[in-house]
């Protein structure tokens, strides 16, 4: 067996996520179909580092491949990938990987950007979440530095599993804007489901001026379902980078 860590970027407008469905287009879906034609086999196992929602995008996404044979270099399989992948996914590299190497588990840490408008925009809508009222960054950004560090986020994200721990070890929680934009990142150790959309829904309410940086440490001190209810849309967010 032959395995390869893969670098892409996504538009996921058209998609329904990373992971594979049964009736919708997925762009691990996507990846599958010409990993199959190109290497002529149904034995393929392809893992991406992160499950990104409907809707989201990435800059810089990994998975790892494996195939039974790779007969050609990673520069040829990277060309025959992305002449054949559609015009909204392409991979960046393709490089040969450790037996052993998983893009999910051995990712010591993933970085997030959310893309927040300042005013209605013909031509990015599906990359940014348009807010129409005012925003007191300076709020913002403090009540993000509350994030940082070791936190139950219970209250921020769902549990996809029975038994799931909702501890995060966030690293970075900033906010600044820059023209007609406000921009969130986030690192972290790992995101539970729906856990930047619900951060980003919490800190635009302080922007807001409806909720203050008490009431998020709140929230990391008692579980609430607030956040569910702010979940911001997907098409401001981007997974931004993925360290191993």
């Amino acid at each position: 067996m032959a395995r390869f860590k893969l670098t892409l970027e996504y538009d996921g407008a058209r998609y329904a996520g990373w992971q594979i469905q049964r009736k919708d287009r997925s762009v691990q879906g996507e990846l599958l179909d010409v990993a199959k034609k190109i290497f002529e086999t149904e034995d393929i196992e392809l893992y991406g580092a992160g499950r990104t929602d409907a809707g989201v995008h990435a800059r810089e996404q990994v998975a790892h491949l494996e195939v039974p044979v790779a007969n050609m270099t990673p520069e040829q399989m990277l060309m025959r990938f992305n002449d054949d992948l559609p015009h909204d996914i392409n991979i960046l590299r393709i490089e040969k990987a450790h037996p052993k190497f998983h893009a999910r588990h051995d990712a010591r840490s993933r970085s997030y950007v959310y893309q927040i408008s300042k005013r209605r925009d013909a031509f990015a809508k599906k990359y940014v979440w348009w807010v129409r009222d005012r925003l007191d960054v300076k709020a913002m950004s403090a009540a993000a530095a509350r994030l940082e560090g070791f936190h139950d986020f219970r209250s921020f994200g769902d549990v996809e599993k029975e038994g799931q721990s909702t501890m995060v070890e966030m690293t970075r929680v900033e906010v600044h804007e820059d023209a007609d934009r406000i921009y969130i990142h986030l690192t972290g150790s790992h995101f539970l489901w729906k856990m930047v959309r619900r951060i980003v829904g919490v800190l635009v309410e302080v922007g807001r001026g409806r909720m203050t940086g008490q009431t998020v440490e709140d929230f990391l001190q008692n579980g609430s379902r607030e956040p569910a209810r702010l979940t911001a849309p997907p098409s401001g967010l981007f997974l931004e980078k993925v360290r191993y």
